[in-house]
């Protein structure tokens, strides 16, 4: 079953009798806060999450950027947010897609059963817009971790060893031609060059899932494959994964990613266009 969502049946969906709760988590990496632009106008009965309060823990030493948020946390501000166990959800960004799929991962991982994408984003509406802010009743939602997989790094390591791990990483941070964040360029050894890039059209939408099959089945990724998936900081990880469960694809997540990798100088690194 698709996690991606058209805007129409959006639209359909909450004019029906049992609407889903809507999470707004625009987040630009590196830019101005969501919020504001969340205040300029927002669907209708969305609530704003944020990246780096809500969706991850503060940066400790070692960590990557965005490190998992603390359960306790992270289910707070889903119940603020009006999140029940019982009632779908339907995540939205500004576009791009990473954060949508970052709170899309992180409630499958607390054990939602039922949580869903826009695809194309905020762009891909078309309907109403409002400055109005909802007061969504409180949520009962109780996270309990562990319903998605997740690598540490000596895992990711092993992993990129025996199976397929993919950098999620334009081709050229990968290559390690450039860094414009972390302090050392390049990629964990073994790991296959798959930018996030490839899984999506023009119009900022996921590939149909058969030609994101035939994508990952080019890198030697095919279901039944033990795959995993890092970034820069376990963002748009999280968006690679969304792409292979609409291939069919179990995958595991890397939370700390390139960022905490390259935090222990220990770590190897390659460079260049061949893995390994």
């Amino acid at each position: 079953m698709t996690a991606l969502l058209t805007a129409s049946a959006l639209a359909a969906e909450l004019a029906g009798p049992r609407p889903p709760v809507l999470l707004d988590v625009r987040y630009v990496p590196g830019g101005p806060p969501g919020r504001p632009a969340y205040a300029e106008g927002h669907l209708p009965g969305a609530v704003y999450v944020d990246m780096d309060t809500e969706l991850a823990a503060p940066v400790g030493p070692g960590t990557g950027r965005h490190p998992l948020p603390a359960p306790e946390v992270f289910g707070a501000a889903m119940r603020r947010a009006g999140v029940t166990a019982d009632r779908p959800v339907v995540t939205y960004d500004g576009g791009l897609g990473w954060a949508a799929a970052r709170a899309w991962w992180l409630l499958r991982w607390a054990g939602h059963p039922d949580v869903r994408v826009l695809d194309g984003g905020l762009p891909a509406w078309d309907g109403p817009l409002t400055k109005d802010l909802p007061e969504p009743a409180e949520g009962d939602f109780a996270p309990v971790p562990g319903s998605l997989p997740t690598l540490d790094a000596d895992a990711a390591a092993e992993l990129a060893r025996r199976g397929a791990l993919l950098d999620a990483r334009a081709g050229e941070r990968y290559r390690g031609e450039v860094e414009p964040l972390d302090p050392v360029a390049g990629h964990i050894p073994g790991a296959l060059s798959a930018p996030t890039t490839a899984t999506v059209t023009d119009r900022g939408t996921f590939r149909p899932a058969a030609e994101l099959a035939a994508h990952f089945a080019a890198l030697g990724v095919t279901p039944g494959t033990e795959v995993g998936v890092y970034c820069g900081s376990g963002v748009s990880a999280a968006h690679e994964l969304l792409a292979l469960a609409e291939a069919g694809i179990d995958a595991a997540l890397y939370p700390g990613s390139w960022s905490e990798w390259t935090a222990d100088p220990a770590r190897p690194v390659a460079t260049g266009p061949e893995a390994g």
